[in-house]
């Protein structure tokens, strides 16, 4: 590490507390004006470091610059292969070109901002910087491609978990990637796989998602506004490296678990769809529906207006509420 990335380092695991010039320069084998040079350019990057007189240097515990070392520090796996970024095209284009050159299990993309995010079927998925969190995680995983809706179904989980856990927010599920925070969605999730032609199964996978944790500045676009959430509003603390890290936990146990689908009983639980009246969108069609349950395998069980019943492993619902 550069000792601009040392010094972060240090703060990250002393947030709030002051440290000296002298005790960084002793602790990093460095001078006190190459702490000091590091400590500028920090601030200048936009960490809350106020420098004080006799006392040192304090990282705010409110500064919200996402970084590796301050998701590094709230990760129960500290060796994890982990990309910070405050800016990427798209972290599950990164992710995918990571695992492509051998990236190993577990692998995690994080960025402030995306300049080409993507959500299914092509949409545009909309990243400004300051406002949200993006993420992708590589999994290496001997499930059969069929069997990848299981993939999306416990991202789900592991995201609804993990905002529980680190900011108190519960969040809602809508099938099959879609999490909603007081019936507004809040985040998406992009499932990616890459088959192993050898074998007919998957050789990576790539979860990618999205959270929206403030609103915009100068508020929802006109045709977001009735249906895009935020988790946190303007002034409230967010602690988005706690969040990543708590993301990133959630998803590795919950991915690297599988088979196990004993998650399903939380995403059934959470679950908006089952028991309402649903538009089914599949390949550019729309038909009615009534959502009946959710199986062990993530499929939604519909019935159609013929009295027949479908089970659907892909697509989308629109929750009908008229």
């Amino acid at each position: 590490m550069t000792t601009k990335e040392r010094i972060l380092a240090l703060l990250e695991e002393n947030r709030g507390t002051p440290l000296s010039g002298e005790v960084l320069a002793e602790e990093l084998g460095v001078s006190r004006t190459a702490v000091w040079k590091a400590i500028k350019d920090l601030q200048k990057a936009g960490h809350a470091i106020a420098a004080a007189q006799n006392r040192g240097y304090t990282l705010d515990t409110d500064s919200e610059v996402l970084s590796e070392q301050g998701v590094r520090l709230f990760l129960r796996n500290k060796s994890l292969n982990l990309v910070v970024a405050q800016e990427l095209e798209s972290t599950n284009l990164t992710a995918k070109q990571m695992a492509a050159a051998g990236a190993p299990h577990g692998t995690l993309v994080v960025a402030d901002s995306q300049t080409a995010g993507r959500g299914r079927r092509g949409r545009s998925f909309a990243s400004p910087p300051g406002t949200g969190l993006y993420l992708s995680m590589v999994l290496r995983s001997a499930l059969p491609m069929q069997s990848a809706v299981l993939v999306t179904s416990a991202a789900a989980v592991a995201v609804c978990r993990a905002v529980e856990r680190a900011a108190g927010k519960r969040l809602d599920i809508k099938w099959v990637n879609d999490l909603f925070y007081r019936g507004k969605k809040c985040c998406g999730i992009l499932t990616e796989a890459a088959a192993d032609v050898e074998t007919g199964g998957v050789d990576y996978l790539v979860v990618g998602i999205g959270l929206n944790l403030l609103p915009p500045e100068g508020g929802w676009p006109e045709e977001l506004a009735e249906i895009a959430a935020s988790i946190f509003t303007p002034g409230e603390h967010v602690g988005r490296c706690r969040i990543a890290a708590a993301i990133a936990d959630e998803l590795l146990a919950l991915c690297t678990a599988l088979p196990d689908t004993s998650f399903m009983a939380e995403y059934r639980a959470r679950n908006l769809v089952p028991g309402r009246d649903v538009d089914v969108i599949q390949n550019g069609e729309r038909r009615p529906a009534h959502a009946l349950a959710i199986t062990d395998d993530g499929h939604l069980l519909v019935r159609l207006p013929d009295g027949g019943q479908e089970e659907l492993s892909f697509g989308e619902v629109s929750i009908r509420f008229q």
